[in-house]
């Protein structure tokens, strides 16, 4: 088996209609970051809806990565987008890939706020 995609399913992923957003509130930890994409890989406390803690999120907002701190604790607010896959590319990562996807999402971190281990609260005066 090639570890190549097909055209059309490489076609479909990189040409995605993102349909819905929601806004988050989520914990967790900023756990790589990169500065010249203006991403960051983040785990979260509870899973985003695909059951993932482990996501990447865009830098957006005013957040700038070199005022963050890998390892510590944030509260984060983002915007999870979704854009759904077609049934026939579902089933061809699914049977084909063993890849259960139904869509794909992207993560836009719009604020952040450093929580003080210590105290137990947020230090408003720690906004990024």
């Amino acid at each position: 088996m090639s570890d190549e995609l097909p055209d059309w399913v490489v076609s479909e992923i990189q040409t995605v209609r993102f349909r819905s957003s929601k806004t988050l509130d989520g914990t967790g930890y900023i756990l790589e970051l990169y500065e010249e994409d203006g991403k960051a890989d983040v785990q979260l406390d509870e899973p985003v809806e695909d059951g993932r803690h482990i996501v990447t999120m865009d830098l957006a907002g005013g957040v700038r990565a070199d005022a963050l701190e890998k390892g510590a604790l944030y509260s984060f607010t983002f915007e999870q987008h979704k854009a759904p896959l077609s049934k026939k590319a579902a089933r061809y990562l699914q049977t084909e890939r063993g890849v259960d996807m139904g869509a794909i999402y992207r993560f836009d971190l719009s604020a952040l706020k450093l929580i003080d281990a210590e105290a137990g609260e947020y230090d408003d005066d720690d906004d990024l």
